[in-house]
């Protein structure tokens, strides 16, 4: 074993951080026999220094992040501070300056990722970040390595664990989701500000990594379409419940039938309880994963917390410092394809759409003329009436998103369709 340590410098220290620098001290002995050499924690950035650590040497804490990472002697830079800046600027310094990076960084890889993965090229260096999708689940490196000589045609997940626990209060007690979002809180699913999570912005980031690594093609989070939880109601959830279903937000990511193309959504949706997602509860995470020769995969686990992402950067740790010894840097981006990404008008799937109708002779007649106009087949309808007003509620063939849209715009203009309640997609069928 070589002496001489692998020195790491760890940006941010706050749940995962904390929880990096901890095992990297107690799992010490481990982790040199694992990599073959000594890792050394180097420096610690941090934006208040005067925050009692435990377990970290103060002489190793510093607000001066810019300085740590142009040092020259850092081996690998762990980087968990997140958001854009000053992320960005720090990581492609610390590949100027001969260190490699693991991230946990979802919104600056779904945003910057193809300028990262060219600037780690550029230097020699690799760019880890398995942290930021899901979790301790490994899914990234799968993706980029066990799946490599395979094509994926699908990828469909649960992989925010705060919408995925409130849609499960929901459905397992009736409870309406202002109810669910508080208990989410009081519990620490839910941060103080939770738009991130409800509306859908931490999927869709999640979402658009997994398809450009999936589909080996460039995806933005500006390419994914995103739609949250909050329109969400009781009503919606009861709905699917009749129909043999459950409500998840899902990341759904797909190669086209005739692969020229992706698309890729987040939103929320109702699946058949003999899905293998449906059975997904509380704050977990689950991705389905649909390629040509190994046929479906399913990768289930914690999706966030300290301890398991942690997990997941510590075994990205592990990989860049073999890496490192080895003289060899693992795989960077693979973006070869170049494969559009269709909007979500072109996306073909089924629909549960619930209107408020007049209670009266014709509206039935009405309403089914709209959808024939429109070219979208309905399956199903179910109406119930009491004191002049109704609810009808309409289950839709397979039928593409801009159809449904022209659709919806249609009824709203019907006279005796007072409202459409709600619309949601069925998806995994």
């Amino acid at each position: 074993m070589r002496t001489r340590p692998l020195k790491v410098a760890l940006l941010g220290c706050g749940v995962v951080g904390s929880e990096v620098a901890r095992i990297m001290t107690t799992h010490a002995d481990d982790l040199a026999a694992r990599i073959g050499a000594p890792v050394e924690l180097a420096g610690v950035a941090v934006r208040r220094p005067s925050k009692v650590r435990e377990g970290i040497d103060p002489g190793l804490i510093t607000t001066d992040a810019t300085a740590l990472v142009r040092r020259g002697d850092i081996d690998v830079v762990v980087e968990v501070i997140g958001g854009i800046e000053p992320a960005r600027t720090l990581i492609t310094t610390a590949f100027e300056n001969g260190a490699s990076v693991v991230s946990a960084n979802k919104a600056l890889l779904a945003e910057d990722g193809a300028a990262l993965h060219a600037a780690a090229e550029k230097y020699g260096r690799d760019l880890y970040y398995e942290a930021a999708v899901a979790g301790a689940i490994p899914l990234v490196r799968p993706l980029r390595e066990s799946l490599a000589g395979d094509k994926v045609n699908r990828v469909l997940g649960i992989v925010n664990g705060t919408t995925n626990f409130i849609l499960d209060k929901m459905d397992t007690s009736g409870a309406g989701y202002s109810e669910a979002l508080d208990e989410a809180t009081a519990l620490g699913y839910a941060e103080a500000d939770p738009t991130a999570d409800v509306e859908g912005f931490d999927a869709a980031a999640k979402a658009a990594i997994l398809a450009g690594i999936a589909f080996h093609t460039r995806v933005r989070i500006g390419d994914v379409h995103r739609e949250g939880i909050t329109e969400v109601t009781a009503a919606d959830i009861a709905s699917a419940r009749r129909m043999g279903c459950t409500v998840k937000l899902l990341a759904i990511c797909e190669r086209a039938a005739d692969g020229a193309s992706v698309t890729a959504r987040v939103h929320p949706a109702m699946i058949p309880l003999s899905h293998p997602l449906a059975s997904v509860r509380e704050a977990y995470n689950a991705v389905f994963v649909e390629a040509e020769a190994a046929g479906q995969l399913m990768f289930y686990g914690p999706g966030a917390g300290g301890s398991p992402t942690a997990s997941a950067v510590l075994g990205d740790l592990v990989a860049v410092c073999r890496n490192k010894l080895g003289g060899a840097t693992g795989p960077g981006e693979s973006a070869y394809t170049r494969l559009p990404v269709s909007p979500m008008g072109e996306v073909v799937t089924r629909y549960h759409i619930s209107l408020d109708v007049a209670d009266k002779p014709g509206v039935l007649a009405q309403v089914a003329t709209v959808f024939a106009e429109q070219g979208v087949s309905i399956d199903t309808v179910r109406q119930q009436g009491k004191d002049g007003e109704a609810s009808l509620v309409v289950v839709t063939h397979r039928a593409p998103d801009a159809a449904l849209s022209g659709t919806v715009e249609a009824l709203r203009k019907l006279d005796t369709v007072r409202g459409v309640a709600s619309i949601m997609r069925v998806e995994g069928e």
